[in-house]
């Protein structure tokens, strides 16, 4: 007999993929870099074009200048191929993030990839994301937004046990750079540290070269300009894969991003 005290709480299956990404994410050799980036010019910028009728979301923006930046700074998203020594580079830049939807009366991430997100407009993965907000939840198959699977072989999947899970997909997916691709894209993003008003950083597992994890967004005080004033300031943790680029390439696509971010490149 269950205890009157407990509650038990029942997750769709596609926590099964959660728990993979987690024991996948362990493997990475990843190095984190934690950032304030003052993103106050950004924000303006972006409220005086809403008002004028552009849509565009501050989100969109953000994942529009990481594209743009991958592309300048190769193999930041690399996958690293260690059995023959080298690391695919792919011209395209698809970007992962995730989006709450209710599964079954419970609230779950589900991934999202924008494709060519460095060929698009701001405006144009604005609307892209919002579809996939919108997009209605049927069944095992809608797990990947945007991208219909066969919810039989989906939901047979999510039933076998962690380890043969783990061994499939290491062996059909991530020995396969291409499909890797298409399934994860090549850049995670999550923006789950901005929910709220606690100012800190995140730092997730996760199995891309290239992730951005958005933290707090706060008023805070800063020098600007010679004086000390109150901006918008973004708590941003940057984590590549040590395996696919180098330290110092990859602080230069650190400094070029935050740059770009505070500018408020390409508003």
């Amino acid at each position: 007999m269950i205890d009157s005290q407990i509650k038990e709480i029942q997750y769709p299956s596609s926590r099964r993929f959660t728990f993979d990404v987690g024991k996948f994410g362990r493997e990475k050799h990843h190095v984190r870099a934690l950032l304030e980036v003052d993103v106050t010019d950004a924000r303006s910028k972006i409220k005086i074009n809403r008002r004028s009728g552009d849509k565009s979301s501050f989100v969109a923006w953000l994942i529009k200048v990481i594209a743009d930046c991958v592309v300048l700074h190769p193999p930041i998203n690399g996958i690293n191929r260690p059995r023959k020594n080298k690391v695919i580079v792919f011209r395209e830049v698809d970007v992962s993030l995730v989006i709450e939807k209710e599964v079954k009366g419970t609230k779950v991430p589900l991934p999202y990839v924008v494709r060519n997100a460095d060929k698009k407009t701001v405006y144009q993965i604005t609307s892209e994301i919002e579809i996939a907000k919108s997009q209605i939840f049927e069944d095992e198959g809608d797990y990947v937004l945007g991208r219909r699977q066969n919810p039989v072989a989906m939901k047979l999947f999510t039933m076998l046990p962690q380890k043969l899970r783990l061994l499939l997909m290491r062996q059909l997916v991530f020995n396969r750079p291409q499909r890797l691709k298409d399934m994860m894209g090549t850049v995670m993003v999550t923006t789950a540290g901005m929910v709220g008003h606690s100012r800190g950083w995140i730092m997730p597992l996760s199995l891309h070269p290239l992730s951005l994890a958005f933290g707090s967004l706060n008023e805070q005080p800063v020098v600007h300009s010679g004086e000390i004033k109150i901006r918008e300031i973004l708590h941003l943790t940057v984590s590549v894969d040590h395996d696919v680029i180098d330290g110092v390439p990859a602080a230069r696509f650190v400094d070029d991003l935050v740059f770009k971010m505070e500018k408020g490149y390409g508003l």
